[in-house]
């Protein structure tokens, strides 16, 4: 049987520190659902639509990595899928708490699916979604935050609403 992984997240936008997490862990699983949470208590940049777009192009030489978007709870969603595991990131002892009261209460919803920690590289411990569109919309160098054509569809979101 394969070994299929979610790799979920809002990626409002992808970071270089996702991308990092999805290769290392596209070394690990047979298969990764690399799965946009379409959040509807939260005003993203992106739409799910946008954020699948640019993680397809990011991902498209990684032939194991498949790109979906989902709602409701993950552990139904990685079901749907075959999923065995969920792959998380960690940047810092603060994302470990959080996580880890998750991946409790996924356990408690389906033991059969296991969570997989993956500690971020040191270069991108600081690096969130939040922060990149913050120095985006001013204008801040963020190409060594995102990939490139990630910085191009920030660097021209925020040229669009300046306007």
């Amino acid at each position: 049987m394969p070994c299929i992984a979610v790799c979920p997240g809002s990626f409002d936008p992808i970071t270089n520190g996702h991308l990092d997490i999805i290769i290392r862990g596209a070394k690990i699983f047979d298969e990764i659902y690399v799965s946009v949470l379409n959040n509807s208590t939260k005003t993203p940049l992106f739409s799910v639509q946008e954020r699948i777009e640019l993680i397809k192009k990011v991902t498209k030489d990684i032939p194991n990595v498949k790109v979906d978007a989902f709602d409701g709870l993950l552990v139904e969603y990685a079901k749907s899928v075959n999923a065995n595991a969920i792959i998380r990131g960690l940047r810092a002892v603060s994302d470990f708490e959080y996580e880890m009261q998750n991946a409790s209460m996924n356990r408690v919803l389906n033991d059969d699916v296991e969570t997989f920690f993956i500690m971020t590289n040191n270069q991108y411990s600081f690096l969130s979604s939040s922060i990149v569109k913050e120095v985006a919309k001013y204008n801040g160098d963020i190409h060594e935050l995102v990939p490139p054509v990630v910085a191009v569809e920030l660097q021209n979101k925020f040229a669009s609403r300046r306007k």
